[in-house]
């Protein structure tokens, strides 16, 4: 029987006529309903009329006719998936009152601090090393240029962008006013739970306190703190400011008003938000990381050569970038992180990091950020060079 979306009625509705199509193995169940309902709730389905010809899409089609006086909606609700006007759930959208804080002035925090300032947000990005706290001022304001080359801000947004940004290496002072913080910290789970011990310490009560986090546990992170219902994850992708996708991940106690706040703020910054739930790897690296891991592994075992491997993915699966070359992107290092994670979580062979990978990283070889990993990069060169080792 075809599958139908929930509909919204009106409070006052005495009748329903709902078309539907069926098969004919399925013309049993469909009675065995009719005389379950009407045992159980008398007059509530008052007729069932099969049309001649068919509807299009089965080979019997019929009408339900539903008498909506006998019934109270509660039931149309849970046994049908319909609900009447005004009864969808109403969950309170929490009012982000103070400024945003970005934990991390590294490749994600600045692109995050990047979409919330552009947004009209107040942003403190946070961070020990003032260097890098200038690095991440100088990368946004380079992509705030390239944004206006393009015609897609202008030169008055990106000044504003600009001065809704600030800079603090004092964690106190750099999440005292926060509304809202976003840890973009280095994905090493130590890391992240003394950075969320601090937060709660230091963040006003009623701060939602959020993590980039590509993998590690939400639940595991909340627990570090008295208020997980107020944690949750805010995975976004790199280039933020070019990628629509947040992944937001509730943890086993995050509240739906945190989840409802979150993704309404992510439409904001004109994204798209897809909710998932706290399992290892959430989905975006579930399913990636397995990919890039067989592709190392494919190469490991001489299958095919790094342009071989990364142009079959990218002309026979239209990639935009092959896996090889995506692992450099993001970092080798993180690559090898998010399989750790993968693999403890899930206790399966399937995800072990391949030995390539691993001695790749031991030996610094990170991608991009290092300048070589599977390819080598050069300042001001775009061209895509093997690196020496696999040629």
């Amino acid at each position: 029987m075809e599958k139908h979306n929930r509909v919204r009625l009106p409070a006052a509705l005495t009748q329903i006529i709902v078309p539907c199509t069926v098969y004919p193995e399925e013309r049993r169940a469909l009675f065995i309903v009719w005389f379950i309902v009407q045992q159980t709730h008398p007059g509530f389905l008052k007729q069932l009329v099969f049309l001649n010809p068919p509807l299009q899409g089965g080979d019997e089609s019929f009408m339900l006719i539903f008498d909506c006086q006998t019934i109270n909606h509660s039931y149309l609700k849970g046994a049908f998936n319909i609900s009447p006007l005004g009864e969808e759930e109403n969950l309170n959208i929490m009012a982000i009152t103070g400024g945003v804080s970005v934990i991390g002035a590294g490749t994600m925090g600045n692109g995050i601090a990047h979409v919330f300032a552009q947004a009209g947000f107040k942003v403190t990005i946070v961070d020990v090393s003032l260097s890098q706290l200038d690095r991440a001022v100088a990368t946004i304001t380079k992509n705030l240029d390239r944004q206006v080359a393009k015609a897609s801000i202008t030169e008055e947004k990106k000044t504003t962008t600009l001065s809704n940004i600030t800079t603090q290496t004092n964690m106190i002072e750099g999440v005292k006013n926060a509304g809202l913080v976003v840890e973009a910290a280095t994905e090493n789970i130590e890391l992240k739970l003394q950075i969320f011990e601090e937060l709660d310490k230091y963040a006003p009560k009623e701060t939602i306190l959020a993590t980039n986090t590509s993998s590690i546990s939400i639940t595991k992170i909340a627990a570090v703190t008295g208020r997980a219902g107020k944690v949750i994850g805010m995975h976004f992708m790199n280039p933020v400011p070019v990628m629509k996708l947040v992944e937001i991940i509730n943890g086993y106690a995050t509240s739906k008003e945190v989840t409802a706040t979150i993704v309404e703020l992510s439409k904001q910054l004109g994204k798209v938000p897809c909710v998932v739930n706290d399992y290892p790897g959430f989905i975006a690296n579930r399913i990636l990381m397995p990919m890039i891991n067989e592709a190392i592994y494919s190469l490991y075992e001489s299958v095919a050569g790094v342009e071989e491997i990364d142009t079959v993915m990218k002309l026979g699966m239209a990639h935009p970038m092959g896996p090889l070359q995506l692992a450099d992107f993001i970092g080798l290092d993180v690559c090898l992180s998010i399989l750790h994670v993968l693999h403890d979580g899930f206790g399966n062979p399937k995800y072990a990091p391949c030995p390539l990978l691993v001695n790749m990283v031991a030996a610094g070889k990170l991608g991009v950020k290092s300048g070589e990993g599977f390819y080598t990069y050069r300042a001001g060169s775009k061209e895509l060079v093997v690196s020496e080792g696999f040629r």
